[in-house]
């Protein structure tokens, strides 16, 4: 059969992606997907790999694999810089290019530090395998660093995990790393009790999971509380750094901080030109048309 002279472009290997290549099988057309990792990453398990409970290869999977049997679909590892809207190419950052007849961003989200983004080195986000690996060494290099430590404030602090918003993926991080502490770790150190970990989720708003109904958000509230999470509500951040976190009034000292407060999108209106919101999402109109 002659190859497809009609070319798609398709960036970002996500569940967006994958899906859009999925349902071009069959169709005359020859595929190209690039993405800057080598990996499909489910990401709601991120927080199970973060706090130990699973491995990294559990959740992530090579795209080449995932796409094997589709003979139709060539897989480029690639960083994309810009997109050449009038010679129609998606740049590279190595400066490299491929050329697109039919171009799909699903390039995803990524951490949103509201202004603030001097926070990031004191406070991970979670979106990629990285940032899963990042927070569970500092998880656990800090009960290690409590083990040898000797001043009880500097070790309370080392024990003291704060995370910032109160969403879904703060919700499991604080839930799952009291767990890890109070349960999976206990007796395993000597000088000290894990059980006195802790866990301090801090949400901006009036209550945790802010889209979900208000009875769920009152039952996952309770729930953390009972494991022993301490759920502070309606003062923002003011400030992060390496002693800890500033909300309200309050002062809390914490070796570790972990930013769940919200995400924004990806590059991709700046390399379209396009009108986008404040978090950097592309204006559409019905139908996810761009205007003009």
């Amino acid at each position: 059969m002659k190859e497809s002279s009609h070319h798609v472009v398709v960036v970002g290997a996500g569940f967006g992606g994958l899906e859009f290549t999925r349902a071009l099988d069959g169709a005359p057309v020859r595929i190209t997907m690039i993405d800057k990792r080598n990996h499909h990453l489910f990401q709601p398990l991120l927080y199970q790999v973060a706090t130990t409970a699973l491995a990294t290869s559990e959740v992530a999977w090579p795209i080449r694999h995932l796409l094997r049997k589709r003979k139709d679909v060539t897989t480029l590892l690639a960083t994309v810089a810009g997109v050449d809207r009038i010679g129609k190419r998606v740049l590279f950052d190595d400066g490299g290019a491929v050329a697109y007849d039919t171009l799909l961003l699903a390039t995803g989200a990524r951490h949103a530090y509201f202004g603030h983004d001097e926070w990031e080195p004191f406070a991970p986000g979670l979106k990629t395998l990285e940032d899963a690996t990042t927070i569970r060494r500092r998880i656990l290099l800090a009960f290690e660093q409590a083990e040898r430590e000797t001043d009880p404030a500097k070790r309370q602090a080392l024990l003291t995990l704060a995370i910032v918003g109160g969403g879904p993926t703060g919700v499991e991080l604080a839930g799952t790393i009291v767990e890890l502490a109070h349960d999976m770790l206990r007796g395993e150190f000597r000088n000290f009790d894990t059980r006195l970990t802790r866990v301090v989720l801090i949400e901006a708003g009036d209550r945790i999971l802010p889209n979900f109904a208000p009875e769920l958000s009152d039952y996952a509230s309770k729930a953390l509380e009972r494991l022993g999470v301490t759920v502070e509500l309606g003062r923002p951040v003011t400030r992060c750094d390496a002693e800890g976190v500033v909300f309200g009034d309050t002062q809390l000292p914490a070796r570790t901080i972990l930013w769940a407060a919200g995400v924004a999108a990806s590059p991709a209106a700046e390399w379209l030109g396009a009108a986008a919101d404040p978090a950097g999402r592309v204006l559409v109109e019905p139908g996810t048309v761009r205007p003009g």
